[in-house]
């Protein structure tokens, strides 16, 4: 007998881990893996290259404008084993993990119009089911009918050196303080927006993985998995 399909949402923080841990969960299951944090992303440096931001400030008509513009695809790369990003057709996985964007993707998806393009996109990738997607909204607003929804989160400082190893890995110039830094504004950004805020699902598991390796991680969620589609 077949296992049924399902969606699993994954919604959290950033920095926590959420992409790696969905691709693992999306590897073991044979499911299809969605980063719509990558998506923001991709829509922020656009919008970065393309005059929408002047000291560090979104000029929201204009990125607006900018939308009927931007085609957002994926692309499988087997030397890493995960999707790639490409934005009208060029790859951008690289240049959407830059501080920069990372600084300016929170002014970006508050943008309703932003957020009303990429949901209808997402929902249009999962609606065959078989997919793990991860975010901020996905279990809130996305799919909320998710079979199963998870909420992940980990303390700051633990997130901020995850995120200053990434970036020193890939030979970026920045500081613990820096990272910290934005850390702590997107939370406050994400939590405070007017459109879609990230908040936890009522029926979402809490998973704090501040000190859990991703195996740990994996072994906590296949009991949960089991008991839904068994």
């Amino acid at each position: 007998m077949e296992t049924k399909k399902i969606i699993i949402a994954i919604d959290g923080f950033s920095s926590c881990g959420k992409s790696t841990f969905a691709k693992a969960i999306a590897a073991k299951l044979g499911y299809i893996f969605i980063d719509t944090g990558a998506m923001y992303r991709a829509v922020a440096l656009y919008a970065l290259e393309h005059g929408a931001f002047a000291r560090d400030e979104v000029n929201r008509e204009r990125v607006e404008a900018l939308l009927d513009e931007i085609e957002i695809s994926f692309r499988f790369n087997p030397e890493r084993g995960a999707s790639d990003i490409y934005i009208n057709g060029v790859y951008a996985e690289e240049r959407i993990r830059s501080i920069e964007v990372s600084n300016c993707v929170s002014k970006v998806s508050s943008i309703a119009a932003v957020r009303e393009k990429l949901v209808a996109l997402q929902q249009q990738m999962g609606r065959d089911r078989g997919v793990v997607m991860d975010g901020r909204d996905i279990g809130t607003v996305v799919f909320p009918d998710a079979e199963i929804k998870l909420f992940m989160t980990a303390d700051p400082k633990v997130r901020a050196e995850r995120r200053y190893k990434e970036l020193t890995a890939k030979g970026d110039s920045v500081t613990m303080e820096e990272i910290l830094e934005n850390v702590i504004s997107r939370d406050e950004a994400d939590m405070t927006r007017e459109i879609s805020p990230l908040r936890r699902a009522d029926d979402a598991l809490e998973l704090d993985n501040s000190y859990m390796s991703v195996e740990e991680q994996m072994a906590w969620f296949m009991e949960h998995y089991k008991r839904v589609v068994e």
